[in-house]
């Protein structure tokens, strides 16, 4: 489970991100939305624990967060998600190549990262976090620069991977299609504050505030 109470991220006088109450169940899965600067990667960083905040923020388990800039290794697609591993070699090499069939880039395991398209990185990026295990996985925007094929295999892996155990899903996207295909619950963020909590039919269907109405149908064209 997640808890975050008072949770709040200020630059400066700048408030970025402000949170009176905010519970995620264990085994639920959630997508963040809202227009850039909304607040999303912020309290996914929070709930990471890469950035200082006021507050409190709980949570149960081990986490794994994959952050919306992609990074690539100058080394081998293989060696990318090999090298954070522990143990033998041969035990490394073959969990990272199941990971990387998850993601549908096994065949291409001896190729320099560095050759590798947009989509194709990305999806790099996620089997170097599915290659360990978690309780809580948090994706920022994972097919933000991803082609339809690329977006359909990343949203398929992470359905099946959370689906295996009762892993805790949140989500940031700007799409609520995709909140739609991925979560049970949509939190849409404006100006660092939660305007809509629901589920992703009902944001679809009657958004609750103006500021929903707007973003929603900004999608319908």
């Amino acid at each position: 489970m997640i808890r975050c109470e008072n949770t709040v991220k200020r630059y400066g006088e700048r408030t970025v991100l402000d949170i009176k109450e905010l519970t995620v169940n264990k085994g639920s899965s959630v997508a963040l939305t809202g227009a850039n600067g909304s607040g999303k990667s912020t309290l996914l960083k929070i709930i990471a624990g890469t950035t200082a905040f006021e507050g409190t923020v709980r949570a149960s388990g081990r986490i794994l967060y994959m952050p919306q800039k992609i990074i690539a290794f100058d080394m081998s697609v293989l060696s990318n998600v090999t090298f954070s591993l522990k143990g033998r070699k041969s035990e490394k090499e073959e969990r990272a190549m199941a990971a990387l069939s998850r993601v549908g880039l096994k065949e291409l395991y001896k190729k320099n990262a560095l050759t590798l398209s947009g989509g194709e990185c990305a999806r790099l990026s996620l089997a170097r976090i599915l290659v360990n295990d978690c309780d809580i996985l948090l994706l920022d925007e994972p097919t933000g620069a991803v082609d339809i094929e690329g977006t359909e295999i990343i949203e398929n892996t992470v359905r099946e991977y959370i689906s295996e155990k009762e892993r805790t899903l949140i989500i940031a996207t700007h799409s609520p299609l995709q909140a739609k295909r991925m979560a049970d619950r949509v939190i849409m963020l404006q100006k660092g504050s939660i305007v809509e909590d629901c589920s992703p039919d009902e944001l679809l269907k009657a958004p609750s505030t103006e500021f929903g109405k707007k973003f929603v149908d900004m999608w319908r064209y």
